[in-house]
């Protein structure tokens, strides 16, 4: 699942996952993105920026969707600065940050790891 209101950035990020054999289901804001885990049987993992519009951000969706899905491992994106980016508070076990601008093959070991 990815998470971004960023248009060509979810479609890059779908691209890659997709290339990787992934199924890839996306939102372009928390709302929409509280209501993915739902809709599919299977998500892992959730790929999210940090900012987004429109409602609840990245971690917030993160935290409630590991409510329903514990071992849900989540991926966030961002371009501010770390400890901003989880609005400093640590990140979970099965959780992972990387920052914009990255390269897509950091993305893909980041997913694979």
């Amino acid at each position: 699942m990815v998470i971004d209101d960023e248009p060509s950035l979810r479609m890059l990020v779908a691209e890659i996952l997709g290339e990787a054999g992934c199924s890839v289901i996306d939102a372009s804001d928390g709302p929409a993105g509280l209501r993915l885990p739902q809709a599919a049987p299977r998500v892992d993992p959730l790929i999210t920026d940090v900012g987004l519009p429109g409602g609840p951000n990245g971690r917030q969706v993160a935290d409630a969707a590991r409510i329903a899905r514990p071992r849900l491992e989540v991926l966030f994106i961002t371009g501010h600065a770390e400890n901003a980016a989880v609005e400093n508070s640590r990140l979970d076990a099965d959780m992972a940050l990387i920052t914009k601008p990255f390269a897509m093959e950091a993305l893909a070991q980041k997913v694979k790891a």
